[in-house]
């Protein structure tokens, strides 16, 4: 085949994968999907949004997918969200700050990219969607500096994750420091913690280190947190700052991997876990550390890097599936009973935490090996493939799936093959130049 007849082939397939995306972009289902079925917990649902591109926002979910109370901020992402009464959220936002607007002392490093995080903890009037009362800070990097978790407590105060220094706190209503914790006094080398379990170690002041992205009060007062990096779920007595309990193992991917949002079932003695890099739903027997319930989504739409998950009075569970930008909650047999399917991640984009509005998840519910379990994980090339198709929302339009990206790499070969042939063409012409007298 001469030079001339393939470019022009090539150039076919290009004009007829352009046409077909062109057409596909114009076409193409974006509407949400909504399974609004028999036995979901009744309620609407709040969603934290992180989003793909500092879009974040908090959104109110009626069971229907109507959407009926949202608020936002520009270059912002969302995490934990929590009603605390009709007329008040509370939420945990990170914002995206140019230099100008940033203390100078978080502008000190080249990898901040003349930017810094604003991380706020703050509460929404619901009418006004104006702020009433805030509590915020500065940090470098808006990666892995977020603030990602904060629980109003019963007296009042405020828990908050601060995972860019490592540390929980709470604080009263004026800002005031009441209680504060900071891993590197309790994970590092040389630590009764680190002598037993081990742990990746602190590279630097600002490296990501314990990706501490939970804290949640437990009945005896003490405080549950999530040390994402180490792969462990640790319960701290806040009299004596020490570490009494500990669940999971540094290392131990097979028990939990990069988890999110454990919620307890005290009265069961079992928790439920977000085991977001195995992208399933796992619930642990504490004592025994042992699963007694998996859910890793319907045979043919497989969950991918879920981030919250909590266990609702009726037994249902109600599932933040993250890069498949939906949420959805299943019955005690694994059926979907309420979905929020945002196909095109319009509406929530790579939510991070849901709750519905109304349920109290610290009543009598019950526990996993109730449940029927549901784990058909994908094999190692389908997970993979559907890994990279969920990572590429991060490059391309959220509504490209599988079939939209294999365009577009269908595309690049081909603009590429035909760069490849004009680099001949110029060089043979150039080579046979030398030749003529």
């Amino acid at each position: 085949m001469n030079q001339r007849t393939r470019v022009t082939i090539v150039g076919v397939v290009i004009t007829l994968l352009v046409g077909s995306l062109v057409v596909q972009a114009a076409v193409i289902d974006r509407s949400v999907e909504v399974v609004n079925g028999d036995g979901s917990h009744p309620g609407n649902t709040l969603v934290g949004v992180h989003s793909y591109n500092d879009d974040g926002r908090v959104v109110e979910l009626t069971p229907d997918g109507e959407v009926a109370w949202e608020w936002s901020v520009p270059n912002s992402r969302v995490f934990g969200v929590e009603q605390l009464d009709e007329e008040t959220v509370l939420a945990a936002v990170a914002v995206r700050t140019p230099a100008e607007d940033c203390p100078e002392e978080h502008l000190e490093y080249e990898e901040t990219d003349h930017q810094c995080v604003h991380n706020r903890v703050v509460e929404i009037d619901k009418n006004s969607t104006e702020v009433v009362w805030e509590y915020d800070w500065y940090d470098e990097f808006i990666a892995n500096h977020e603030v990602h978790d904060v629980e109003r407590l019963e007296n009042g105060e405020t828990a908050i994750a601060d995972m860019g220094n490592d540390r929980a706190f709470t604080i009263d209503r004026d800002g005031e420091t009441t209680w504060e914790w900071h891993a590197e006094d309790h994970l590092t080398p040389g630590t009764p913690f680190h002598e037993e379990y081990g742990g990746p170690e602190k590279e630097g002041e600002h490296d990501d280190w314990t990706h501490m992205n939970d804290i949640d009060r437990l009945e005896n007062g003490n405080f549950q947190i999530s040390i994402r990096n180490f792969d462990v779920i640790i319960e701290v007595d806040p009299e004596t700052d020490e570490i009494v309990d500990t669940v999971g193992e540094p290392g131990n991917d097979s028990m939990m991997d990069h988890q999110h949002n454990p919620h307890r079932i005290e009265a069961e003695g079992t928790m439920v876990v977000a085991d977001s890099e195995n992208s399933r739903i796992i619930e642990l027997d504490l004592e025994t550390e042992a699963h007694i319930w998996r859910y890793t989504g319907p045979s043919n739409d497989h969950l991918q890097w879920p981030r919250d998950a909590d266990r609702l009075p009726n037994g249902n569970t109600l599932i933040t599936d993250s890069r498949n930008n939906r949420v959805l909650e299943i019955d005690p047999d694994g059926e979907i009973v309420w979905q929020f399917d945002d196909l095109a991640g319009e509406v929530i984009p790579l939510p991070y935490e849901a709750d519905r509005i109304g349920a109290d998840e610290q009543s009598d519910v019950p526990a996993g090996d109730e449940l029927t379990e549901i784990d058909s994980e994908p094999g190692p090339v389908e997970s993979t493939v559907r890994k990279w198709e969920a990572m590429a929302q991060y490059v391309f339009p959220t509504w490209m799936h599988l079939p939209q990206i294999l365009h577009v790499v269908g595309i690049t070969i081909g603009l590429l093959w035909l760069s490849a042939e004009g680099f001949v063409f110029a060089w043979r012409r150039r080579f046979r130049g030398r030749f003529v007298t």
